[in-house]
């Protein structure tokens, strides 16, 4: 069950953090002109420094989305750039995520940390039936988690429950957009692609001890 106190203090938290956007803005530039580098996935060095990583692509998740104002962005950049990943036309690609198109359905967050799963467990090869049915798995992980983390997986409930203590819709006019801006929108809405990317890559990183050592 969502823990809505401890929640809200992330929030205020994140409304009240000094972000690094000259850091922020160099890792993506980077991103940008080189493309998301390969890593070599080293099965025992992950699990040994899993608290490490989760908690870095959490970071991440929540710096990306403050850069970047995309929740779907900031989730599956987080863990596509610690996994390496996926390349930045799928970033470029989930531009109309954040709320489904800001229509009021499912956190971009949520889109995010699915886009990254299925990246990882997926496969280019369109019949490979099993690789889907491990994407299924992990979505079947992903969802229930970050709901009972969070206490739903639709953008209004959470910006009335947790973020802002009712929905801004923020793309209904110019007027709700601007109340969403003074109200630090951006800076307090990193709380959910920082927790998505981690349940992501915490899935991921089970996936990975679960593999059968070479």
């Amino acid at each position: 069950m969502a823990d809505y106190e401890a929640l809200k203090h992330k929030v205020q938290k994140l409304a009240e953090r000094v972000w690094d956007d000259p850091g922020t803005g160099a890792r993506f530039r980077k991103l940008a002109q080189e493309g998301i580098p390969g890593k070599s996935r080293n099965r025992y060095e992950i699990i040994s420094h899993k608290a490490e990583i989760l908690d870095r692509v959490q970071r991440l998740g929540e710096e990306y989305e403050y850069l970047s104002h995309s929740c779907a962005k900031g989730s599956a950049l987080a863990v596509m750039d610690e996994f390496g990943l996926g390349n930045m036309e799928i970033i470029r690609a989930l531009s109309p995520f954040p709320g489904f198109g800001m229509t009021g359905w499912i956190c971009g967050a949520v889109t995010g940390g699915l886009i990254a799963l299925g990246l990882y467990f997926g496969s280019d090869d369109l019949v490979n039936y099993e690789g889907t049915g491990l994407t299924m798995t992990a979505a079947r992980k992903f969802i229930p988690r970050f709901e009972e983390e969070v206490g739903s997986i639709l953008c209004p409930k959470i910006q009335e429950d947790v973020i802002f203590g009712s929905y801004m819709d923020p793309r209904g006019s110019q007027e709700n957009f601007e109340a969403f801006r003074r109200a630090k929108g951006y800076e307090k809405c990193a709380l959910l692609p920082g927790i998505g990317a981690r349940i992501a890559a915490q899935i991921i990183i089970e996936g990975i001890a679960e593999e059968k050592p070479a």
